[in-house]
């Protein structure tokens, strides 16, 4: 779609398209509220500073609009309309063997009990070893330190989503 479209389309529609980008209802919400859009780098910036504002509850919403990485199935089911993209953020999966997705399963599963939510990566462009040890590296975050980058890591998400958009 276009900005224009965007910028005109209902809002309930405009609803259905930002909640494409990021589950972060209050992020969706001032999205709308804030159109019209003069370009796509105002878009960008306003984005960004409505994910500055958002807190804790907010990011812990938008992480449950994401699949477990490797696990791009079980989006099938919850946001149908966003598998296409999230199968193509995730294509470094495609070509990882058999050890490292089981160990992307087993860390996850490990990420999840200690930080309450899934591992957000921005995984476009990421192999799965790379994702791997991305994980790794971040579980000796401590719980305030990691909730800051995967907050980080979802605003990327959602400014390439954004992008992916308007293409």
């Amino acid at each position: 779609m276009t900005l224009d479209t965007l910028n005109r389309l209902s809002e309930a529609d405009a609803t259905t398209a930002f909640t494409q980008c990021c589950a972060a209802q209050r992020w969706v919400e001032r999205m709308v509220i804030d159109r019209p859009f003069e370009s796509l780098d105002e878009m960008l910036e306003i984005s960004d500073r409505i994910w500055e504002e958002c807190d804790v509850d907010d990011y812990m919403e938008a992480f449950e609009g994401h699949p477990r990485i490797g696990d791009v199935q079980s989006l099938a089911k919850k946001y149908a309309n966003t598998k296409a993209w999230v199968g193509g953020e995730q294509k470094g999966m495609d070509t990882a063997d058999a050890n490292v997705i089981q160990r992307l399963a087993d860390g996850n599963k490990r990420y999840e009990e200690k930080f309450g939510h899934i591992f957000i990566v921005c995984a476009t462009g990421k192999s799965a070893a790379e994702m791997l040890a991305l994980l790794e590296a971040r579980m000796n975050n401590d719980p305030a330190q990691e909730i800051t980058v995967a907050a980080e890591e979802q605003n990327k998400i959602t400014r390439i989503r954004l992008k992916k958009q308007l293409a």
